[in-house]
């Protein structure tokens, strides 16, 4: 079932309980006040009656003008004794004078149906020095009050059908518009699969609501990130090739030499062997570097954790002094400074930074951490050849080396700044380059604490 059925179905199911409801309480609302009110007229008219001193009188219950002076059309008024017998009764209509007379010594009042009509009636006990002479009977039939109950049942069924009919029609145009552009957003999804091509969608924001602007946001918001994700894809995969194309057309010459001349000049097959492996070697380091991160961008997620992070710093700068016998000096105000985040690509990030700082200077190199109003300073210096200033800019995109400096004698593949600027995206943080040409490097990382 489609939405704009379920919605039309479930309102005018509702609509219809409501109308029940209501109109249920209006006639029984109206029958009680219309009742109350004709129970009043008949009190009134039997007070009045009671007044009257030829009522307390025995020998005028029988007068005939006793009771036609109060009669009424559709009523039926009688004075019984107490053996039962009619002494004096004024009314015309047939079936009312068909009710068997009752003698009472007690005040009765209430309401029956004759053939589907109400009629009220009260029975009075007549009093002669304390003592019971007879009872005041009165019927009034309510055929007015019928009457009007008939039109009021007949306009709250129009009534009724015509708020029916027009919540029909309301709600289908109304939910034809709530989910029209549900449909185009669904229309457009479609030609996306079809054509494979990603493209937004446009709502004219005065005409939709704001949960649907917010549904569109949202949708435009993912197709853009889409499209990023597809052209970083494309970029990657240009960018791959071009790296991959060097080695391996490299790999290739040096293996038809030595097919063809390797077997008898020892010189050739010496100079093959070796280019051989080192191109191996940094095709090798290439499809590491490539995976790692391929392996950035599509991890999104981070396994947070409150760690130290001087101590991770002296467990990284002692582990690179072992294997590169440089010096890395680690320099801090504090012994515990707090970070919650990813421990292991904190770790891989000084690993990145450290190694651009070995590769690229001699002497020694300092890493430098600080706290100041929740932002964790992480800084690593070398005093290297430095950067050109024009070149700065370009350094966090994959496989970009700067001339000179990012050569492919030191075994880099152009993607470990890459990988460090998405693990620093990842935590929400900042990192920027400050060099000058041989004069030395800093690349200094912001990191919001998070206690």
């Amino acid at each position: 079932m489609t939405l704009r059925r379920r919605f039309t179905f479930f309102t005018i199911f509702w609509l219809i309980f409501i109308l029940i409801l209501f109109n249920i309480f209006v006639y029984l609302f109206v029958i009680k006040i219309t009742m109350r009110s004709e129970d009043q007229l008949l009190t009134n008219k039997v007070n009045i009656l009671l007044e009257d001193r030829r009522i307390s009188e025995p020998s005028q219950l029988s007068n005939a003008d006793l009771l036609r002076d109060y009669y009424n059309v559709d009523e039926l008024m009688r004075i019984v004794n107490s053996s039962g017998k009619i002494l004096n009764s004024q009314g015309s209509d047939p079936e009312l004078l068909a009710l068997k007379p009752v003698f009472t010594n007690k005040h009765d009042t209430g309401m029956f149906f004759i053939e589907g009509r109400r009629v009220l009636y009260m029975k009075v006990p007549l009093y002669k020095n304390n003592e019971v002479i007879g009872t005041l009977e009165i019927y009034r039939k309510l055929q007015l009050l019928d009457s009007y109950l008939q039109v009021l049942v007949i306009a709250l069924t129009i009534t009724s059908i015509g708020a029916i009919l027009f919540a029909i029609f309301g709600t289908y145009w109304f939910t034809s518009r709530l989910t029209s552009p549900i449909q185009h957003m669904v229309q457009t999804m479609r030609e996306i699969d079809r054509s494979g091509k990603l493209r937004q969608i446009e709502l004219a924001q005065r005409d939709q609501s704001a949960e649907l602007l917010q549904l569109a946001r949202a949708f435009n918001q993912m197709i853009n990130r889409l499209d990023r994700q597809f052209e970083r894809q494309k970029q990657f995969v240009a960018d791959a090739s071009h790296e991959l194309k060097t080695p391996l057309t490299v790999i290739s010459s040096y293996a038809g030499m030595l097919k063809r001349w390797g077997r008898d000049d020892a010189n050739i097959r010496d100079e093959a062997i070796e280019a051989i492996s080192k191109e191996s070697q940094r095709l090798q380091n290439l499809t590491k570097s490539m995976l790692q991160l391929a392996h950035a961008e599509q991890e999104d997620w981070l396994n947070i954790e409150s760690f130290n992070l001087v101590q991770l710093a002296d467990e990284t700068a002692d582990m690179l002094h072992l294997t590169f016998q440089r010096m890395i000096r680690v320099h801090t105000g504090k012994q515990d400074v707090r970070l919650n985040g990813d421990k292991d690509k904190i770790r891989q990030l000084l690993v990145i930074l450290l190694d651009n700082a070995i590769k690229y200077s001699k002497d020694a190199i300092d890493i430098t951490l600080s706290v100041n109003k929740g932002i964790v300073r992480l800084s690593v210096s070398d005093k290297g050849i430095g950067i050109p200033e024009d070149e700065i800019a370009n350094l966090f995109e994959r496989f970009y080396r700067v001339d000179g400096a990012r050569s492919r004698a030191t075994g880099g593949a152009g993607l470990g700044l890459s990988i460090a600027k998405r693990i620093v995206d990842m935590h929400e943080g900042k990192i920027d380059v400050f060099s000058k040409p041989d004069q030395g490097t800093t690349i200094s990382v912001a990191l919001p604490q998070k206690k």
